[in-house]
């Protein structure tokens, strides 16, 4: 499996998979409430923002994207059909590797606080630690770098 840096030519990929995943689900209408388009998403690849895909045989199976500004990993997704093979671990370890070299010392994320959205069990064992209940009914973890 390749991890590699996100490029505006991933965009198509990252939606592809941001719309087949089990828990999260989300439509283009509902991301775009978020500020999340194609047209939004190749600006969020660059400066303060940071994206990386996973490739397995040439197939874009995975992304993260990070924000240093923010100090946060804000989207870490792989498709349903490639689950299990460590896309995500190598991913987050990615976007925690660069978030420590542009400076922070500690990152944080959110996820659905739904106990059985396998996200929340990922994070703990890579050491997120809950951090709270936000206002959004979203559960927030920090992290030190």
């Amino acid at each position: 499996m390749k991890i590699r840096v996100a490029t505006p030519n991933d965009v198509a990929d990252m939606f592809r998979i941001r719309l087949c995943v089990e828990d999260n689900k989300m439509n283009m209408e509902e991301l775009a409430e978020y500020g999340i388009t194609p047209e939004s998403l190749p600006e969020m690849l660059s400066g303060d923002g940071r994206g990386w895909v996973a490739e397995l045989e040439g197939q874009t199976v995975a992304f993260a994207m990070a924000d240093a500004s923010e100090a946060t990993v804000f989207a870490l997704f792989v498709d349903p059909t490639f689950e299990g093979l460590g896309a995500g671990r190598k991913l987050m370890a990615e976007a925690e590797a660069w978030l420590k070299e542009r400076g922070c010392a500690q990152a944080w994320l959110e996820t659905d606080s739904d106990t059985k959205v396998r996200a929340n069990g990922f994070y703990r064992h890579l050491g997120w630690l809950e951090h709270g209940m936000q206002e959004d009914g979203q559960t927030k973890f920090i992290k030190d770098l």
